[in-house]
């Protein structure tokens, strides 16, 4: 799958930007072994006007292409954000997210890099099916591929990272399956790694289904 972006500006940017906070990333060349030519279409807008960020998506030849970015701050700031930390302690204020996603029809790649956390330290990160909200809970549960009493990385989107001495994550999820369509809505950022834990941040992602 070949898309081409940010062409004949196909690609939408929101806001004032994400203020440099992430190298500049173009849709990817490939998805895997797979490859399937495609002409790029209009960009569709994700939702949302949070001066903190930016997005771009694209969908081309049975294929989705999206990228958010934003800056985390607390609930009620005087400046609103689709990025809220619910724990500073974890989570600062000022902390960065980024998140790709990448789809066609062999499956579904999710991406997300984050820099200003605490040092050292391992974080749980997973797809929710709901945007979020000042509370916690907002964001609902994990999202299924299908429906399922237990949590765990096959059926759901897992993005646990450690960090390095600078704050900064990185984790990377790949499944052969892809997300229905508004089913997938945000990310959140959990206190430890696994299937559980305190919700300690939280990003509202317009997460696109392939094909």
């Amino acid at each position: 799958m070949a898309l081409v972006v940010l062409a004949c500006g196909a690609a939408v940017a929101q806001g004032a930007g994400d203020g440099g906070t992430f190298p500049a990333h173009t849709a990817p060349a490939d998805h895997g072994a797979h490859g399937a030519s495609a002409a790029a279409a209009p960009a569709q807008r994700p939702g949302g006007g949070d001066p903190s960020r930016r997005g771009d998506g694209v969908a081309a030849g049975g294929s989705w292409w999206m990228r958010a970015t934003g800056v985390f701050s607390p609930p009620g700031s005087f400046v609103p954000s689709d990025a809220l930390t619910y724990d500073t302690r974890l989570v600062p204020a000022g902390a960065r997210v980024e998140i790709t996603e990448l789809a066609d029809p062999f499956g579904t790649r999710v991406e997300a890099r984050l820099r200003g956390l605490v040092p050292g330290r391992a974080y749980g990160m997973h797809v929710h099916t709901s945007p979020c909200g000042a509370d916690p809970a907002a964001a609902g549960p994990h999202y299924q591929h299908r429906p399922a009493a237990t949590a765990d990385p096959v059926n759901e989107v897992w993005l646990d990272f450690r960090t390095d001495r600078d704050g900064d994550g990185r984790a990377e999820a790949l499944q052969d399956w892809g997300f229905r369509k508004g089913g997938a809505r945000s990310v959140i950022i959990h206190d430890r790694q696994g299937g559980a834990g305190e919700r300690a941040a939280c990003f509202t992602v317009p997460f696109g289904p392939r094909g």
